[in-house]
């Protein structure tokens, strides 16, 4: 019930925020001088415009149909961008067109770049809106910022030599807002970004909503990144991203995501669909995701991860479809930084179906995420907490997962009566393949408190020598109608 308050209020603030800003002035860019011929810099004239507009109280900054080049530019208090059909925002592919936000957010793992083409920070009622284009020229920019650090001219000091390619703290997101009030992101087209998509940190009341997100430009290209963010509807969107498609994210210990909802979104990715983490100090609480559609992704359709002494707990998720999908569910408390192992507690999944296929299946996607080093068997969903921490009251309802079955022994084969040499990875960065080689086809359980499993039917296409369960350290389990087409024993239990 609280949940549905907290939505119910923030529909109606956008409710009053839109007819607000129905009633401001609608400018044309054209007034500043703004040319669409694609080969014009615009970004002193827009950045002007945006500065005018939002010194007059705001207003609407209209695009027509054309193409308008462009570096960063800051959104301001009350100024609403808006494209029209035809209209695309183009960002420029020389790296000295883009400014970075000057935040003392943590960095020390080096993957949050605070360059982006569009950047706010501290702005209130701000929105891009319209049936336009943002197109971060990507690929040409990652590779403009590659070729200027060999060069020598513009030095990335974390440059990835394993992998030869820029970090990501050197290269633009598409969006980078911070410490934002009263956002909203609706009907536009957003491509191509040189790293993350769409990135929020703190930000509070927002709706992106309508979004087609395509970010298959280079590496790391999430679709969506919300940090410590509150209040936050993400709903009816479509992302086709080579990272993670929605990514909920706590970089700051003394903040978290707060009353997020997800809704009737249509995801592939090149890892995870849904993912709550890596980044994971503060915490995430009260978030509800519904009626999602994930196909051709690599990893997990939806993964919860707490590494770095985050509190997840209150997670719903319902009405999950996953087709051509590596892994169905991935939950995942560990400690890999942090004073104490953080918690995962109050997690409810319910009518999730997902079918996993034997092979790749991202395989049309020319950036894959990268595979992981050794031939294995199929890895099956996991819940898994570590000895001094473990995962809290799960409960998984009228769920059906497909295997593929053919699993050889021939691959790292670990018997029944060796379970505890599964390694612990406690320290490891998550992920479904962390383990290795597991025992079981279909749901590995660890160090956990508290599982409800209800309704549930576990499909094997062809043969697979494993169990379809096993259960290690699992202490107050109910089970109600659980089923498999397999011959028993199917369960295994230590």
């Amino acid at each position: 019930m609280k949940n549905l308050a907290i939505r119910e209020i923030l529909w109606v603030g956008c409710l009053l925020w839109s007819l607000a800003a129905a009633a401001r002035q609608e400018v044309p860019v054209s007034q500043w001088g703004v040319r669409g011929d694609g080969v014009t810099l615009n970004t002193r004239q827009l950045q002007q415009a945006i500065n005018d507009l939002a010194g007059q109280g705001g207003g609407k900054l209209c695009f027509p149909a054309g193409c308008y080049l462009t570096g960063s530019l800051q959104l301001r208090n009350g100024v609403e961008l808006y494209l029209e059909q035809g209209a695309t925002l183009l960002g420029s592919s020389n790296p000295e067109h883009y400014t970075a936000l000057q935040k003392s957010q943590d960095l020390e793992r080096n993957d949050n770049s605070q360059l982006a083409l569009l950047l706010a920070d501290g702005a209130e009622q701000i929105a891009i809106t319209g049936q336009g284009t943002i197109d971060g020229n990507g690929r040409a920019l990652a590779l403009a910022v590659d070729s200027l650090h060999h060069a020598g001219i513009r030095i990335d000091p974390h440059y990835n030599y394993k992998r030869m390619r820029p970090n990501e703290t050197a290269r633009p997101k598409l969006f980078f807002f911070v410490d934002c009030r009263d956002i909203r992101v609706q009907g536009v087209s957003l491509r191509s970004s040189a790293a993350w998509g769409l990135s929020f940190d703190r930000c509070r009341q927002m709706v992106l909503e309508d979004l087609s997100v395509v970010n298959r430009a280079y590496w790391n290209n999430d679709g969506i990144d919300v940090t410590d963010c509150r209040n936050v509807i993400i709903r009816r969107c479509t992302i086709d991203s080579a990272d993670d498609g929605i990514c909920l994210k706590s970089y700051h210990a003394d903040a978290c995501n707060d009353s997020i909802f997800i809704s009737d979104c249509t995801i592939s990715s090149s890892a995870s669909a849904v993912k709550f983490g890596t980044a994971s100090r503060g915490g995430f609480r009260n978030v509800d995701i519904s009626r999602i559609r994930v196909k051709d992704t690599f990893r997990s359709a939806i993964a919860i991860e707490s590494v770095d002494g985050a509190c997840i707990e209150h997670v719903r998720v319902s009405d999950v479809v996953a087709t051509q999908t590596g892994n169905a569910l991935f939950i995942r408390l560990g400690h890999r930084s942090g004073e104490k192992p953080g918690q995962i507690r109050d997690v409810h999944i319910s009518r999730l179906w997902c079918e996993v296929p034997f092979g790749r299946p991202d395989l049309q996607y020319d950036l894959r995420g990268p595979e992981v080093n050794f031939f294995h068997n199929p890895f099956p969903s996991s819940i898994t907490g570590i000895p001094e921490a473990c995962v809290e009251d799960v409960t998984l309802e009228d769920m059906e997962i497909v295997c593929p079955g053919r699993s050889s022994k021939g691959m790292a084969y670990v018997p029944l009566h060796r379970l505890q040499e599964v390694p612990e990875k406690i320290q490891d960065y998550p992920e479904f393949s962390m383990f290795g080689e597991l025992p079981c086809w279909a749901l590995y359980v660890r160090h956990v408190r508290g599982l409800q499993l209800k309704r549930i039917r576990l499909m094997l296409r062809e043969e697979d020598f494993r169990p379809a369960m096993v259960l290690d350290d699992v202490q107050g389990d109910v089970w109600e109608e659980v089923e498999s087409n397999w011959a028993e024993p199917w369960i295994v239990r230590r």
